[in-house]
């Protein structure tokens, strides 16, 4: 009875191992199958994709060792906008102040106060693309040294006159302070300072200066702060010849540091216009006659400037700011740029003297005041030349010359 046990429960456990081991077998199997299937099919499928991208030839596979970091940044960097700012000295021109004084011939001109420069730092923004510079703003600027203006008075009596100075002539100073100089130029030295109403006799004439001896001295002053008038007597009307230039003929090469010879009835004429429709030019085309008298320019080119620029006066700049010529005004920001005068009479005669000093006339020229040119953008005393730094515009110069053809047509 006991052996008939034992080998039932033997039986039993033989058969439970078998179970498991059976069981054991079939979970192997199926993972295999199961593998070998999966992998299989991503075997496919790359093999496909790969076969693709052949056929399309769509994708370029990069080799990190081809690539040029230092480059790649020099580009990026090129490509960005950037901005810098720049701070230089720069001159302040002076602005001149005209009066009139009916106690001096009409039109007749009368310097009592020299002009003298200042200097100012001026603050700019340059912006560049692309390693490029694309615009240039000033946005700031500090006056270090105050220019002093220069006063002009300008005879309004009922008569004219257009006597010249002689030798022998007597004559009267009509400057504050007069410097006597021992050769006629502003770099000789000074010997003696006289003051208004000073009476002295001429010697001789020499081109813008006199020879003069009286007041205990004797030298050279410059004859625009000098008047043959005595200023303690009355005048009657005088009758004189008229001894006005001849009137320069127009070509487009002509000579730009050289006078018009209109005469300020003449300028008045040409410039009465119906296209100046707030009389602008008409109401002061006096200044312009009073430029050619004193800085050797031809006013006629400048009072062609300015209807250019200003489009006969109508410009934003020219009505708000009293500025004919847009000076100051950068391309990028023109009306913030453009400088502002109280009356037109400052920005005309201004412009002249920045076109004698810096555009019409080489280095070391002598030019008003007793000043020498800078000639910093000269390249010859035609339109032409002033157009290659003073404009931006190709067609420049010939838009001058044809505002230049239509006033002296007028004539």
């Amino acid at each position: 009875m006991k052996a008939k046990d034992k080998s039932r429960k033997y039986k039993k456990i033989t058969l439970k191992k078998l179970i498991i081991s059976m069981a054991s077998i079939l979970i192997i199997l199926y993972s295999i199958i199961f593998y070998n299937y999966y992998f299989a099919k991503n075997e496919v499928y790359a093999k496909e994709t790969s076969a693709d991208i052949s056929e399309s030839q769509s994708v370029e596979i990069s080799n990190a060792e081809n690539i040029n970091l230092d480059e790649i940044i020099e580009n990026n960097t090129k490509n960005q906008q950037t901005e810098e700012y720049t701070t230089e000295e720069a001159v302040l021109e002076y602005i001149t102040k005209y009066k009139s004084n009916a106690e001096l011939p009409k039109g007749m001109i009368q310097v009592v106060q020299e002009g003298r420069e200042g200097t100012q730092q001026i603050t700019k923004k340059n912006t560049y693309q692309n390693g490029e510079l694309v615009s240039e703003e000033q946005v700031g600027s500090k006056v270090t040294k105050a220019a002093v203006n220069k006063i002009v008075e300008i005879g309004s009596g009922n008569y004219t006159s257009n006597y010249k100075v002689k030798a022998g002539d007597t004559i009267y100073v009509t400057s504050d302070r007069l410097g006597v100089m021992v050769e006629p130029n502003e770099q000789s030295q000074k010997i003696a300072t006289l003051t208004k109403g000073n009476e002295l006799k001429v010697l001789s004439v020499q081109n813008s200066w006199y020879q003069i001896s009286g007041s205990g001295t004797t030298g050279y002053v410059k004859a625009e702060n000098t008047t043959y008038i005595n200023p303690n007597s009355k005048y009657e009307e005088e009758s004189n010849t008229s001894n006005s230039q001849s009137i320069t003929k127009l070509s487009f090469d002509m000579a730009l540091n050289k006078p018009s010879g209109l005469s300020l009835d003449q300028f008045k004429k040409i410039l009465t216009d119906s296209k100046d429709v707030n009389k602008i030019f008409e109401n002061n085309a006096e200044y312009f006659y009073y430029i050619e008298k004193q800085y050797n320019i031809n006013g006629v080119f400048v009072t062609a400037v300015g209807i250019h620029e200003s489009s006969w006066g109508t410009s934003k700049i020219a009505k708000e700011k009293n500025n004919l010529f847009g000076y100051g005004a950068y391309d990028s920001n023109p009306y913030n740029g453009a400088y502002n005068f109280s009356d037109y009479s400052e920005c005309i005669d201004l412009i002249a003297r920045v076109f004698v000093k810096y555009y019409l006339n080489p280095k070391g020229t002598s030019i008003y005041g007793g000043e020498k040119a800078t000639g910093s953008y000269y390249n010859g005393a035609t339109l032409t030349g002033v157009n290659t730094k003073y404009a931006t515009d190709k067609n420049w110069a010939n838009a001058v010359y044809n505002h230049m053809k239509y006033l002296y047509n007028k004539l």
